[in-house]
């Protein structure tokens, strides 16, 4: 069985994806792709078009700027509510989602007395509960109670965690209690428009490809001469500023998305919605993946 790790290399191998700026020892969350990867990334896209708009009469393209006036953003709640919780390792300097790391107190089962508590980053149940045993020993050897049984651990993450807690969970990084409790962190990336470095020049790279249909909608409308129901479709750019990108491009910091916003009636959604997963689950199945891989969750 293959993991992600031989996928990765294959694909470096192979011409599909390099990690971006590699001779400058890369940059977590991008990726270039390759000879094979950029043709095989065009096709994808090329194919997705002409099924979903040049072979529709109700669907029509558009292609938007990648910088809104950032309004766009306040009006979308991007500005105020585009965040993941994030926890600081005083001591390391490390930054963590807080959502990614569980923490267990480790209760004594003669005794049923808490004597610290245990944190591990988000895997699989057997994973966890091996970094979790590693743990367990040397607190308990530390308190020179080496041996002694322990209750099963009850993982919660790090935002249901509250203050004494937090005052007893060790870092991933430190192995000692040196974690901020948990704040938000906007994931948009901020930049600059103009000469100026104030607020007033203050915009961002767009999250998702989506406002740029909807503040474009009267504009399509009008000029396609479209009636509800109808779509609009685009392909383009997004960036998040991801605290921690991983799974190779399945969570990167800049990516491609193509998506369709249809435009339907209030009366019926039911039979739109399913006519669309079916043909969302065709074009897929035409691109070549295995139909034994795919599920629907609704």
């Amino acid at each position: 069985k293959l993991g992600m790790d031989d996928v990765v290399s294959l694909c470096k191998r192979r011409g599909f994806i390099f990690p971006s700026s590699e001779i400058y020892n890369g940059m977590a969350g991008f990726y270039d792709y390759g000879p094979l990867g950029s043709e095989l990334k065009k096709n994808v896209k090329d194919a997705w078009w002409k099924t979903f708009v040049h072979a529709r009469e109700d669907v029509v393209g558009l292609d938007s700027s990648i910088i809104h006036n950032p309004t766009t953003w306040k009006s979308s709640g991007h500005i105020d509510g585009f965040s993941d919780p994030m926890v600081d390792c005083k001591q390391t300097k490390l930054r963590y989602r807080a959502d990614q790391l569980f923490y267990s107190p480790v209760v004594l089962k003669s005794t049923s007395e808490t004597v610290g508590y245990v944190c591990v980053q988000e895997n699989n149940d057997e994973i966890m509960i091996k970094d979790a045993k590693k743990q367990t020993k040397k607190l308990l050897k530390k308190l020179e109670q080496k041996g002694e049984p322990v209750e099963p651990f009850l993982f919660k993450d790090l935002t249901e965690a509250n203050e004494e807690e937090m005052s007893q969970v060790p870092s991933p990084g430190s192995g000692e209690p040196t974690l901020t409790m948990p704040k938000d962190f906007n994931l948009m990336f901020q930049t600059n428009v103009g000469a100026s470095t104030d607020s007033s020049s203050v915009a961002y790279l767009r999250p998702e490809t989506a406002q740029g249909i909807f503040i474009n909608y009267k504009n399509a409308l009008g000029t396609s001469r479209m009636k509800i129901p109808f779509g609009i479709a685009q392909i383009g750019k997004a960036f998040r500023n991801e605290i921690t990108p991983r799974n190779f491009i399945f969570r990167s910091r800049e990516f491609e998305q193509m998506e369709i916003e249809y435009f339907i009636p209030e009366e019926g959604w039911e039979d739109f919605h399913a006519k669309w997963i079916d043909d969302a689950e065709q074009f897929l199945r035409d691109v070549g993946l295995q139909p034994d891989l795919l599920s629907r969750d609704i």
